[in-house]
């Protein structure tokens, strides 16, 4: 597989940071789709023109460009509600996509974790975009608390980005593949760490290590909002302090890349999550450094936002 290629040259104009959001009514709490705007969040269930009721409904259906003038709409001519955010809690953007691949593209990460377990670098990951499949039911969104399993003693953040994939496709060539990018959100891949340890050592997974819970948002921030993905600042603050530094553009295996080799007789469809594995120095493994109970995450990348989870300790 080769490198580099074409930088979201076909992706087409919508700009927009989509969000879903919990508030309260007469009936209980709604989730409802909405735009983050700087005049409040656009509630979409009451715009015109009319839109699914769900983020994933909106990309399903292929209406970002309805959903756009809808957002003007709102703002412009008064066509649509738009909340105070004190008055709603987001949740994660699509709490439930129809799948999560979750690659390992940051050639710093890979390598501090061979280098920890004392072996070499394969000659392999230089060839082709390799990646695993993470639970796509246990989605959490900013904000929300993130429990602390039974099963291990080595809680990890891990500090990512994640694409979102726009439009159904099957071998998808790098050149065509930002045109299938809606947009981007942060993406936290908890990692329990000793059990992921003992799942590779038969070489298989990593599964129950990874898949019980993961965060993701706080906002999908459109495609062309985002600007240039590969050249973002990403960071991750525990209690208020730095742990992680890094950038977008030290990704050695690029999302075209991905989307590539894992549509080769393959297909994506709107709404699955393309993780790009961790940044360097993006988790408490590389630097041997271990979130706690009651601690804090905060994992911001620029222009999207800071993605914000507490560990909790299950009571019973």
């Amino acid at each position: 597989m080769v490198r580099g290629g074409n930088r979201h040259s076909s992706v087409r104009l919508i700009s927009m940071k989509l969000c879903t959001f919990e508030i309260q009514t007469p009936r209980g709490p709604e989730l409802r789709p909405g735009a983050v705007t700087a005049r409040g969040i656009v509630d979409l269930t009451t715009t015109v023109p009319r839109l699914p009721s769900s983020v994933l409904g909106i990309l399903e259906a292929g209406a970002l460009g309805n959903a756009r003038a809808a957002v003007e709409g709102a703002l412009n001519d008064n066509t649509g509600t738009i909340l105070d955010p004190a008055a709603t809690r987001l949740r994660t953007p699509i709490a439930r996509p129809p799948s999560v691949r979750d690659f390992y593209a940051f050639e710093a990460h890979v390598k501090k974790g061979f280098e920890k377990r004392g072996e070499p670098m394969p000659k392999e990951w230089y060839e082709i975009p390799v990646y695993y499949r993470s639970g796509n039911h246990n989605i959490i969104g900013t904000d929300e608390d993130v429990l602390w399993p039974r099963f291990t003693e080595k809680f990890d953040y891990e500090l990512e980005l994640a694409a979102v994939i726009g439009k159904r496709g099957t071998n998808i060539s790098a050149a065509d593949a930002g045109g299938y990018i809606a947009g981007y959100m942060v993406m936290n891949d908890f990692s329990a760490r000793d059990i992921q340890k003992r799942e590779m050592k038969v070489r298989l997974g990593p599964a129950k290590g990874k898949d019980w819970c993961t965060a993701l948002g706080p906002v999908l921030v459109t495609a062309d909002e985002v600007g240039d993905p590969y050249n973002l600042a990403m960071t991750a603050r525990i209690n208020g302090e730095e742990w992680s530094r890094g950038n977008s553009g030290t990704i050695y295996w690029k999302f075209e890349q991905m989307i590539e080799f894992l549509t080769a007789d393959d297909t994506v469809f709107p709404g699955d999550i393309i993780g790009s594995g961790t940044v360097g120095t993006g988790c408490g493994l590389e630097l041997d450094r271990w979130v706690k109970p009651g601690d804090v995450m905060e994992l911001e990348i620029e222009r999207i936002g800071v993605l914000r989870n507490k560990v909790v300790r299950r009571l019973t």
